[in-house]
């Protein structure tokens, strides 16, 4: 079989292959590692490739074809190298991580693996997941498939790469304030960020605490509900994993119970600065669902405007406290000094990268004595207010849509220089994670060859009525999957 033909397939079509022996585990792992060697000097989705671990498990799991399959069995799956693999690399795109290489697993890897998904490998990323283009990892940047000279957003931007080049059929990402859907957007994939607790932490480097999740990057909506299923539910190594049992699919809503939700439109989402394309193509979408006889209702967010402003204070906040470990002491990198204050200011210096240090000094001065109250503790106050938006919101609808991006995949150079412009892409991500909601990036229609990413936003824990519209959208709208050809010239 060709990996082309794989394009449209869900996580149920890989399994109908194996069971019919028209493909084994062993033959679809070496179909991705070839698909990988063709596109990675173009893209670089990649920081490592398991190739030969990858094939010793899809070896064992070909011998051994069992009468009922696991949820993942027999298929590679990519993660986002932020997130610990035991034995394998995981450096969260940076120098100060190297040549670290943990001695476990992630919570969310583990339930993968008992799954029976194989690691194929680690995704790029932009350095400790501080950035919105996968430009600022320590080891080379990651461009978009469908232009590469185009970022694929960010800071999951390697997973989503990965995933739209068909490289691997899914992936992991994780999202602070749409690391996970805003690449999503820019691949044309689906990129779901679940409730705040939904899915363990535990084994997740850290950049902001409060803020930080794990998302799923896939194909089809289908496989992100069996993503979901999988790596989702209760975990007593993670304290503010919420005490709730594994997500299931039987919480989704039958589409004729899709046709009686109300979804809520938030004026502040389509401002002047928005591109015409995608609020054309978002209006569309409305209008299709309204055919579909689904009521569409104006909401407002008022403090939306606000909440950009409130995330880079709190984020950094958070990840200056939580990288003030990575000191040359106990572990990664250590450039040794005259003496302890020498080596810890070497070892920093030399271990991270600019907008790294932008972020820890702009985070120290915002919990510095006599700043405190006036930064920190106003962003946390702004933070309770847009979720107290959301709430007064959802008292009108079940659920609301919204652009997941202002741009279209952006030319790195016309944003890259400008810290500002570079942080508005996350205008309309940031509010749901800033409340802790549950949120997807669905591919909504293309322009000119580049996908348009919509967003959906539910309450906490309604994943399956998010999950429900995605599902009928997705047929609703029937685009074609991305499958990049890795033209040369497309870079010139």
């Amino acid at each position: 079989m060709k990996i082309e033909e794989f394009r449209d397939f869900s996580i149920g079509d890989y399994h109908r292959l194996f069971k019919d022996k028209e493909i084994s585990p062993l033959e679809l792992v070496n179909l991705f590692l070839e698909r990988i060697k063709e596109g990675e000097d173009k893209i670089h989705a990649f920081l490592f490739v398991n190739e030969e671990k990858a094939k010793d498990e899809a070896q064992k799991k070909a011998e051994n074809l069992p009468d009922e399959l696991l949820p993942l069995w027999g298929l590679p799956v990519a993660i986002k190298d932020n997130i610990c693999t035991r034995g394998i690399p995981t450096t969260c795109g940076s120098k100060m991580l190297e040549n670290f290489t943990p001695p476990y697993d992630a919570t969310v890897v583990e339930r993968l693996k008992k799954a029976g998904a194989i690691i194929l490998g680690k995704t790029n990323m932009d350095e400790f997941a501080m950035g919105s283009s996968t430009q600022t990892s320590a080891f080379g940047p990651t461009y978009n498939p469908f232009d590469r000279r185009r970022v694929p957003g960010g800071s999951s931007g390697g997973s989503a790469a990965s995933v739209c080049s068909l490289e691997a059929p899914f992936a992991l990402g994780s999202d602070t304030g749409g690391s996970v859907r805003q690449p999503a957007a820019f691949c044309g994939v689906v990129g779901l960020r679940p409730t705040y607790g939904r899915i363990s932490r535990y084994g997740v480097v850290s950049f902001a605490s409060s803020l930080d999740q794990v998302g799923l990057i896939t194909r089809k909506v289908e496989d992100a509900i069996t993503l979901l299923e999988v790596v989702s539910g209760k975990d007593d190594k993670d304290s503010t994993c919420a005490p709730y049992p594994p997500f299931g699919r039987s919480e989704i809503p039958a589409p004729e119970e899709i046709r009686k939700l109300k979804v809520g439109v938030p004026r502040e989402y389509f401002p002047s600065g928005l591109e015409k394309v995608i609020k054309t193509k978002i209006q569309e979408v409305l209008e299709k669902l309204k055919e579909e006889e689904i009521e569409i209702v104006e909401v407002s967010l008022p403090h939306t405007s606000y909440a950009l402003e409130s995330y880079y204070i709190v984020a950094a906040a958070e990840a200056s406290s939580n990288l003030a470990r990575y000191d040359g002491v106990v572990y990664g990198l250590r450039v040794e000094g005259e003496n302890l204050q020498d080596m810890y200011f070497k070892t920093r210096t030399l271990g991270f990268g600019r907008e790294v240090k932008k972020r820890i000094i702009l985070g120290t001065y915002a919990l510095s004595s006599g700043y405190y109250d006036e930064y920190y503790l106003k962003g946390m106050k702004v933070r309770t207010l847009v979720r107290q938006d959301f709430e007064e919101a959802f008292g009108k609808c079940d659920l609301l849509i919204t652009p997941t991006t202002p741009s279209l995949p952006f030319f790195p150079e016309k944003k890259g220089r400008d810290p500002y412009e570079m942080y508005l892409n996350d205008m309309f991500t940031v509010p749901s994670a800033m409340a802790g909601l549950p949120s997807l990036s669905l591919n909504c229609g293309y322009d000119e060859g580049l996908p348009v990413g919509l967003q959906i936003i539910g309450r906490p824990f309604e994943e399956g009525k998010l999950l429900g519209l995605a599902l009928f959208l997705e047929k609703l709208l029937a685009l074609p999957s991305p499958f990049p050809l890795f033209k040369e010239d497309n870079n010139e």
